[in-house]
């Protein structure tokens, strides 16, 4: 395998992640603007799962990272 496919593949795994974080951070929002306006529980809720989501994008970065390092330098 070439280092031009390994970084292309690295590549399509980045923008996957970042499609993903993307897609349910946005779908969590527009959720979250059907709960009442005194329904503070419910709002915390929907703020801390788009955290969640967030937080959980920058894990998958992080493992992305150690495949890159795998990808490259083996």
């Amino acid at each position: 395998m070439s280092l031009g496919y390994k970084l292309f593949v690295v590549f399509v795994a980045f923008c996957a992640v970042l499609g993903i974080v993307l897609w349910m951070a946005f779908r969590e929002r527009k959720l979250a603007k059907a709960i009442a306006d005194g329904d503070l529980e419910a709002q915390r809720a929907a703020d801390g799962r788009v955290l969640a989501v967030v937080f959980g994008g920058s894990l998958g970065g992080l493992a992305l990272t150690l495949v890159v390092a795998y990808l490259i330098f083996l």
